[in-house]
């Protein structure tokens, strides 16, 4: 399976679950319910993943966890805010640029049409 279908299925996931619930509940909700989706996928999926720092040589635990992550290819974080802004953008991207993905979806579920919360990121430092 490529990137782009894997992406395709989470996408449908993470509608299905907005279809169900609509905006307003907090982001660990629609977390447990996107990972219950995307577990009948038979998709890997790590949820809450501990990502550490590389700083010269050293690896740092510095908190750091991905929402979830698919087929360790897809880095998803999860938002239930206003409007997504440039520190979410930012936040995606640390995390793929830490674990070396490709691709992430920045998914806000605090929006009347899921579509419109939906944002794929690309990392273009990595192949």
């Amino acid at each position: 399976m490529n990137d782009n279908q894997i992406t395709e299925i989470i996408i449908g996931c993470a509608i299905k679950v907005h279809r169900n619930l609509g905006p307003g509940l907090l982001e660990s909700a629609y977390q447990e319910c996107l990972l219950y989706e995307l577990t009948k996928t038979q998709l890997y999926i790590e949820k809450e993943k501990p990502q550490p720092l590389i700083y010269e040589d050293v690896q740092l635990n510095c908190g750091y966890r991905i929402d979830l992550l698919v087929e360790n290819r897809v880095v998803i974080e999860i938002k239930a805010v206003e409007a997504l802004n440039e520190v979410h953008l930012a936040q995606i991207l640390t995390y793929m640029k830490l674990t070396r993905c490709k691709y992430g979806l920045l998914l806000n579920f605090n929006v009347a049409r899921m579509t419109d919360g939906i944002k794929r990121v690309i990392n273009k430092w990595v192949d």
